[in-house]
């Protein structure tokens, strides 16, 4: 059974929007100023050196019109292998790939999807995949790479209704720029007192 990684930039107030997407949002690509080589590398390592990705169907438009056509990096070049599952009623109107369209039945078709045999699978952006897939256990790790910046608007990473749930941390590297990556295993349903 293979793992289900979310991996999300998110700002100090659990914004990861990152363009207009066709809205107002009014910061662009907010979490470049605090990039670095050492950040990339651990990104690099945290998506694994094969892997494939499940998407929504806008953040797969997003990323289809820049990384098969960007110049050729260890990043690049692992998103444009992996396979790409997309969660879309226009299967027919997919063009990145390798890609396979998600029926219908969202959920069952995730199970199954983790089920086979495969690399990891990483979802990133999606903000309307992540609570479905949080809601349904269906989520193993959760990557939050923390810019020290305050947004105030835009998507954010958990929609009000989320069901709450419990994470363990096993991993945080902090960087000289102020980000921090965390990442958490899930840990079932929320504990408290």
């Amino acid at each position: 059974m293979r793992k289900l990684r979310i991996m999300e930039h998110i700002s100090l107030d659990g914004v990861i929007q990152h363009s207009a997407d066709g809205g107002d949002f009014p910061y662009s690509d907010w979490s470049a100023p605090y990039r670095t080589p050492a950040g990339r590398d651990a990104v690099l390592a945290a998506y694994g050196e094969r892997f494939d990705l499940l998407l929504g169907r806008r953040t797969y438009d997003l990323w289809s019109g820049y990384w098969p056509k960007g110049p050729s990096s260890p990043m690049a070049d692992r998103l444009n292998a992996a396979t790409k599952y997309i969660a879309t009623h226009r299967p027919e109107s997919l063009e990145w790939g390798p890609f396979k369209g998600i029926g219908p039945d969202i959920v069952e078709d995730i199970r199954r999807i983790k089920s086979e045999a495969g690399p990891d699978l990483i979802l990133s952006g999606s903000s309307t995949l992540t609570s479905t897939l949080l809601a349904h256990g269906l989520a193993d790790e959760v990557v939050l790479i923390v810019s020290p910046v305050l947004l105030g608007t835009g998507k954010r990473f958990f929609a009000e209704g989320t069901p709450a749930r419990s994470f363990e941390l096993i991993d945080t590297k902090a960087f000289p720029s102020g980000i921090i990556m965390n990442t958490y295993k899930a840990a079932g349903p929320l504990k408290n007192g």
